[in-house]
C-alpha cells in the first residue's frame, strides 16, 4: 500500500509539473503575442505614439500609412489626403492599386493596402472636408471594408453618420473605376476619364474625393 501511494503521489507530483510547464507556455504565448502587436502592428490603433508615418504588419503584407492620433480619440489609419492639389490624382489602375503622394501630404493608400487592412477586422471610415466658405463637415460609417482585386475592389459601406451627408450611399457596392480600367455602370463611357478622377462610381458619381481639386467654386454631383 505504501509503495502504490509513493508511486501515484510520485505520478501526480510530475502531472503537477507537466501542468505548470503548459500554463507558463500559454502565458509566454499571450506575452509574446502581445510584444509582437507592439512590433508588428496593424493599423494605427495599435500604435501609441503621435501623428506620424508608422510601418504595419497584416499576414505577409507590409505597408506605411500616416496615424491621425488627435481626431476623434485618435488611431485614425488615413488612406487618404487632399489639401493644396499638389498631387495628381488623375492616374491608371496600377497607381490606385499600388499607392500614390506623400503619406505627410496628398496621398492615396493603395487599393491594396486598403483591402488587406479592412480584411484583417472591423472598421470604421470617416471623412472630413472643408468647404470653400471654411466650414468644417464630416460623415462617419460604422462599416466600412474594400472587397479583393478579383472583384474589382468593390465598396462597401454602412451606418451613416455626421452632417455632410451619405453621398457614398450611392456607391455601395461599386468596383472602382480609372481611367484606364472602367467598371462603373455609365453605359455612355467611362466615368473616370468623364470627370477625370477615380472612384467607386456608379453613373456616374454622389461623392468624388478623388476627383480634380478646386480652390474655389461649387461642388457639385453627376450622375446619367
Amino acid at each position: 500500500m505504501s509503495q502504490e501511494l509513493s508511486q501515484e503521489t510520485k505520478e501526480l507530483h510530475n502531472f503537477s509539473l507537466a501542468l505548470s510547464s503548459l500554463q507558463q507556455k500559454v502565458v509566454d504565448q499571450l506575452t509574446l503575442s502581445k510584444q509582437l502587436q507592439g512590433l508588428m502592428p496593424r493599423d494605427c490603433s495599435e500604435v501609441m505614439f503621435q501623428d506620424g508615418i508608422h510601418t504595419f504588419f497584416i499576414g505577409s503584407d507590409r505597408f506605411e500609412a500616416y496615424c491621425n492620433m488627435n481626431l476623434d480619440g485618435g488611431g485614425w489609419t488615413v488612406i487618404q489626403r487632399r489639401k493644396d492639389g499638389s498631387v495628381d490624382f488623375y492616374r491608371g489602375w496600377n497607381d490606385y492599386r499600388k499607392g500614390f503622394g506623400d503619406l505627410a501630404g496628398e496621398h492615396w493608400l493603395g487599393l491594396q493596402n486598403i483591402h488587406a487592412l479592412t480584411a484583417s477586422g472591423a472598421y470604421q471610415l470617416r471623412i472630413d472636408v472643408t468647404a470653400f466658405d471654411g466650414r468644417n463637415y464630416y460623415a462617419l460609417y460604422d462599416d466600412f471594408s474594400v472587397g479583393h482585386e478579383k472583384d474589382g475592389y468593390p465598396l462597401l459601406v454602412s451606418g451613416y453618420s455626421g452632417n455632410a451627408g451619405d453621398g457614398l450611399a450611392y456607391h455601395y457596392g461599386m468596383k472602382f473605376t480609372t481611367k484606364d480600367r472602367d467598371q462603373d455602370k455609365w453605359e455612355g463611357g467611362n466615368c473616370a476619364y468623364k470627370v477625370k478622377g477615380a472612384w467607386w462610381y456608379d453613373s456616374c458619381y454622389k461623392s468624388n474625393l478623388n476627383g480634380v481639386y478646386k480652390a474655389t467654386g461649387s461642388c457639385a454631383t453627376e450622375a446619367f
